[in-house]
């Protein structure tokens, strides 16, 4: 018997939906990551990039617990003297919607080549319509409910 060797030309990619109102950012954030890698496949392998599309609509209203909304930063630097900006959460929320979302699911990716190509698939949508419908993507709810993870 051989070894199966999964190549980029057998995956079959699918679209997912799920509606982001009401939800934790950490857990919504840590499923998406799950999809866009491929780990719900049963055929996963962590160096092809076998991940599904997600369509995440009013990604701006998420929830948080505790004082994250005050107390989470964000930082960055503009590598000119004296550049480091920190950004609360109430701020990315209110001024950048979609960045915070997009954020927690870039940084729960693995740090490699393959991380680009993931976000590429990521489509963020602060309202409750898209531009997909031609795709027929289905609800990712369903499958989460599987995990029990949201």
């Amino acid at each position: 018997m051989k070894t199966f060797h999964l190549r980029k030309e057998n995956v079959k990619r699918e679209w997912y939906i799920i509606d982001a109102k009401g939800k934790n950012l950490g857990r919504l954030a840590s499923t998406i990551a799950n999809v866009l890698r491929g780990k719900n496949k049963p055929y996963f392998q962590p160096d092809v990039d076998c991940g599904d599309y997600v369509i995440v609509l009013n990604a701006d209203k998420f929830t948080v617990t505790g004082k994250k909304l005050t107390d989470k930063e964000y930082k960055y630097h503009t590598n000119r003297p004296g550049g480091l900006k920190v950004r609360t959460l109430e701020w990315m929320i209110q001024n950048k919607p979609t960045e915070a979302l997009a954020l927690a699911v870039e940084r729960m990716l693995p740090k490699n080549k393959l991380q680009k190509r993931y976000m590429k698939r990521l489509k963020l949508y602060t309202g409750e319509s898209h531009e997909h419908q031609a795709q027929n993507p289905k609800s990712l709810e369903e499958i989460a409910k599987l995990w029990k993870a949201i």
